[in-house]
């Protein structure tokens, strides 16, 4: 298959999640994506254990996953000489990334206003925990900080439940995301016009247009906190039913629904007063209590085979094992292998299809400086 960015030199500086994320979704699709590394110790992703899980040579299962089809360049950037093969390399490139704090870039020589004085059509994507002003830039940009400061954690669980952030790097995947569509509209005005671009973002605003849909109620409901509801919290601004339920073996969750046919449906009598949507958010708890108490009646199946022919919107809740178990998930194929001189690593495919061939890629993340020779003699630095 013909990779879309086929030709582009991408030199990602970035370490962590947010930028290396972006640079990972330029490299699966095609984009020949150079990590610089500082020297002797590299990116400290190769250290992040999220769990006791090493992989090879005792880097992180993290590091292999977001770091895969990348070639590895280690070198000292405070080092003059060094610093002039780097140029040399930004001459060639078409894209730069970076995640260092305000003003490190600046420090080294390599920030936006030098860097474009060398390659005029460069696209410099970066991204910062909380922007280049005020008194929150040299905060550290990390995730669960973004998501304590962002709202976020008050939207999950339930009323009595304390803050709750989620379970995954959000903030760092969201930005990555975004600094992947800045620089991908940046690269196609290149096209066209052939003049580079200066693409920012922050995880803070990455995070709270992650929730532009509740910060707009927010904003135009006079400035109401949103209240999670007392029982089977989902979605602070979502009527009843809306939730996950515990049944007699498991849970069950459902969406948006109509409470009258759901008490029909389960024979709740109780159920189907509430024919009035406009009642259905207003009398929530009470919903959802009778509602929990009746799922518990019946096994998770016994649902599904009563609700999902009446069109209701059902599901099963599975964990990873009971995910990986169903045929839905088999046809995706989103697993693959990924190999390199460090390791042989399962992990996930780039999501995109495209002219209907699923986008893979089979060369695992690199050793530091592996491939410092190649670029060395190949750039002539």
């Amino acid at each position: 298959m013909e990779r879309l960015l086929d030709g582009i030199l991408v030199l990602d500086f970035s370490q962590f999640l947010s930028g290396p994320s972006c640079g990972l979704r330029l490299a699966d699709l095609g984009a020949r994506v150079i990590k610089i590394e500082r020297e002797g110790s590299g990116d400290l992703c190769r250290e992040l254990y999220v769990s006791d899980t090493k992989i090879g040579d005792g880097e992180s299962t993290i590091f292999h996953a977001i770091n895969r089809n990348k070639e590895s360049f280690s070198i000292n950037l405070k080092d003059p000489e060094a610093l002039k093969k780097i140029k040399k390399l930004i001459a060639s490139a078409d894209v730069m990334l970076h995640n260092f704090r305000p003003g490190v870039m600046t420090k080294l020589g390599l920030d936006y206003d030098t860097v474009r004085q060398i390659n005029p059509g460069i696209v410099y994507g970066e991204v910062s925990g909380y922007g280049d002003e005020g008194e929150w830039k040299d905060l550290p940009g990390q995730d669960l900080l973004l998501q304590a400061v962002s709202g976020i954690t008050y939207l999950s669980g339930s009323k009595d439940d304390p803050p709750i952030p989620m379970g995954i790097a959000v903030a760092d995947i969201v930005a990555g995301t975004h600094l992947g569509q800045g620089v991908l509209a940046a690269l196609y005005r290149k096209q066209l016009h052939g003049t580079g671009s200066l693409i920012q973002v922050s995880m803070l605003e990455s995070l709270l247009d992650f929730q532009f849909e509740v910060l707009t109620c927010f904003l135009n409901d006079g400035n109401t906190l949103p209240v999670r509801s007392a029982v089977n919290g989902a979605h602070a601004y979502i009527a009843a039913p809306y939730g996950i339920y515990k049944t007699a073996d498991g849970y069950i969750a459902i969406a948006m629904a109509p409470v009258a046919k759901l008490g029909e449906l389960m024979q709740v009598g109780s159920l189907c007063r509430y024919k009035d949507p406009e009642g259905w958010f207003d009398n929530r708890d009470e919903i959802k209590a009778i509602l929990q108490e009746s799922f518990l009646q019946r096994t998770t199946a016994d649902w599904l085979c009563i609700l999902e022919p009446e069109d209701i919107w059902c599901a099963d809740v599975y964990d990873y094992e009971d995910l990986l178990a169903q045929e839905g998930y088999r046809l995706l194929e989103m697993e693959q292998w990924v190999v390199s001189n460090a390791a042989k690593v399962k992990t996930t495919r780039c999501p995109v299809t495209i002219d209907g061939e699923k986008v893979t890629g089979s060369r695992g993340a690199p050793l530091l400086g592996e491939h410092n020779e190649k670029i060395t003699r190949g750039f002539g630095l």
